[in-house]
């Protein structure tokens, strides 16, 4: 009987001809921005308290907003959007409280939005009564839909609204001379509005604010809902640039939203096409798909040596506040962030991972910039561990248990015992079906290769006679024991003779390799500190098949021997 899922016929409202090209992207003759590059962090701006907390299903209460706008400072804020104060009694509270409370550096500057409608204006500013400085941020939709199905009105009418919107925020900026206000105005829907016609609203507006005599102006192009690609917003935004009367007396904005999933794209690509500010949210939180996520391109700055000018070295405690103040999850996958974006379950990455941290440590004197395969930063800049950086399942192959048995507990295997250990390991993840925790690993490792009771060592001596080593000892079993008396080169290959004359097996050494260690790992996990620890990887050919064995102790020459045993344990 079939597994396979039932599909359904085509849904026919699933029809694409009820859409039709981007058609708001200006006519832009030798573009600019797309020989650019970002070399420097813009002026961030969050709107987590007012477009992030209107999004949510549970708007946070006046002690979250509190602890998040903590959380904004802390990671180094200067320009923080903490609401809407004139729709909301909590929203006009939190405002008081932020102010009257001296919860306000010098060096931060609270942003607010208003409708440009006089008594929306009116409560807002009265909202803002004792700041030291603010941004009273203005803003009427200026898109053609808008115009044309909402409020259907003509373009001359919706310029005069923001010009209106303007001069009210002039007007009543005056009763309120102790604060340093800036006026930001944004054309909504910048990015689904004629490009000409946006400039055209913002010289209108501009002419009312004047910022060439000094009064601080932000204009803001929002991509509120995504509508095209991003090199397509990047053109309205060098447009907008080359275009606005005023530019060089005004900071341009921008503020992307989701909706294709290319908010951070397009951000990236306006700022290269002459934008001074970005605003976004942390993690992206926002109406439908989310805003611009500001840590995500923070990072994606950090990547390349550029200073974010943010504070994300914590970022799982960023996570925590973001998460507990927003009630929203994080996936396990999101940038930078999630819990596995570190993660690798391939056998192949997993190797590859190993080997360029093992060249790291092997050059750290002449080399210090990081690289290394499938990991485009060091988690431990972020406050992220290595913890979780390999973890197995039976995707898993030799790189990847090697990493966590050399990270976590000193044991350095060589190549050839690596890929033995990954047998076993591969045949109890495909028998549990499931991921295995680094503690089960250990497990694996030690019921595979010192947990050996086949074998014990006695009582041994070894002499060195004229460059003859010889080796007498007594090796047990559970039903009986046996002396064992050889020669070599060495101790190790003096036992080997004793165990070939002992048991009458063909056994001969094929690789051999040793570390010190820290620990000592004994056969029930515990571990002993000490500084003369050793281990020892042995592999011999016994009757002409391949065993790897494993030994541990204090002393050098024991570890080697417990490492014989180990092998030939398994092929007893």
């Amino acid at each position: 009987m079939s597994n396979s899922p039932k599909i359904t016929p085509k849904n026919k409202a699933f029809d694409h001809t009820k859409y039709r090209p981007f058609e708001f992207a200006p006519k832009l003759e030798n573009r600019t921005w797309c020989d650019k590059v970002i070399d420097k962090a813009p002026i961030w701006a969050s709107v987590d308290l007012r477009d992030g907390n209107q999004a949510l299903i549970d708007p946070m209460t006046i002690e979250q907003k509190l602890k998040f706008f903590k959380l904004l400072v802390a990671v180094g804020f200067k320009e923080i959007e903490i609401g809407f104060p004139s729709a909301a009694q909590v929203e006009f509270d939190f405002t008081r409280l932020l102010i009257e409370g001296g919860h306000v550096p010098d060096d931060v500057t609270l942003q607010v939005l208003v409708q440009a409608r006089e008594h929306l204006i009116d409560r807002t500013f009265e909202a803002l009564a004792g700041a030291k400085k603010a941004i009273v941020h203005v803003y009427n939709s200026t898109s053609k839909v808008q115009r044309d199905k909402v409020y259907q009105m003509s373009k001359d009418e919706i310029k005069a609204i923001a010009v209106a919107g303007a001069a009210m925020l002039k007007e009543k900026a005056k009763q309120y001379p102790d604060t340093a206000w800036t006026f930001e105005y944004s054309p909504e829907s910048f990015s689904q509005t004629e490009t000409d016609f946006a400039i055209e609203v913002c010289d209108a507006v501009c002419e009312v604010w004047q910022p060439q005599n000094g009064q601080g102006v932000i204009l803001n192009l929002p991509a509120t809902v995504e509508a095209s690609t991003p090199n397509l917003y990047a053109d309205q935004v060098e447009y907008f640039c080359r275009h606005l009367k005023h530019r060089k007396d005004v900071i341009i904005s921008l503020h992307t939203h989701n909706d294709r999933g290319c908010a951070i794209a397009a951000a990236e690509l306006g700022l290269m096409a002459g934008a001074d500010r970005i605003e976004g949210t942390l993690l992206g939180n926002g109406e439908r798909t989310g805003n611009m996520d500001i840590v995500t391109m923070a990072m994606n700055m950090y990547t390349q040596g550029i200073d974010p000018e943010l504070d994300l070295s914590q970022i799982s405690e960023i996570a925590q506040v973001v998460t507990e103040c927003t009630n929203l999850p994080i996936h396990p996958r999101h940038a930078y962030v999630g819990e596995l974006v570190f993660t690798a379950f391939s056998g192949s990455h997993q190797d590859a991972i190993k080997k360029s941290l093992d060249y790291n440590d092997k050059h750290k004197d002449t080399d210090d910039h990081w690289e290394v395969a499938y990991l485009p930063i060091d988690p431990v800049h972020i406050g992220r561990s290595y913890q979780d950086v390999v973890r197995i399942n039976s995707q898993s192959g030799k790189g990847g248990t090697a990493y966590i048995l050399q990270r976590h507990y000193g044991f350095n295997l060589p190549r050839w015992t690596q890929i033995d250990f990954a047998k076993v390991v591969q045949k109890q993840a495909e028998t549990l079906a499931r991921e295995l925790k680094t503690d089960e690993l250990l497990q694996i490792f030690t019921d595979a290769y010192l947990n050996q009771e086949t074998f014990k060592l006695n009582d041994y001596s070894i002499n060195n006679r004229g460059g003859t080593v010889t080796f007498q000892g007594q090796v047990a079993t559970n039903e009986q024991s046996f002396e064992v008396m050889g020669e070599g080169n060495g101790a190790l290959s003096a036992f080997v003779d004793g165990l070939i004359k002992a048991t009458g097996r063909q056994i001969h050494i094929t690789n051999y390799a040793e570390h010190a260690v820290d620990k000592v790992l004994q056969a029930d996990g515990e571990t002993d500190q000490t500084h003369n620890a050793a281990v020892a990887y042995i592999q011999l050919s016994i009757d002409g098949v391949i065993y790897s064995g494993i030994g541990t102790c204090s002393s050098t020459v024991s570890a080697m021997l417990k490492g014989v045993l180990s092998a030939l344990a398994q092929a007893w």
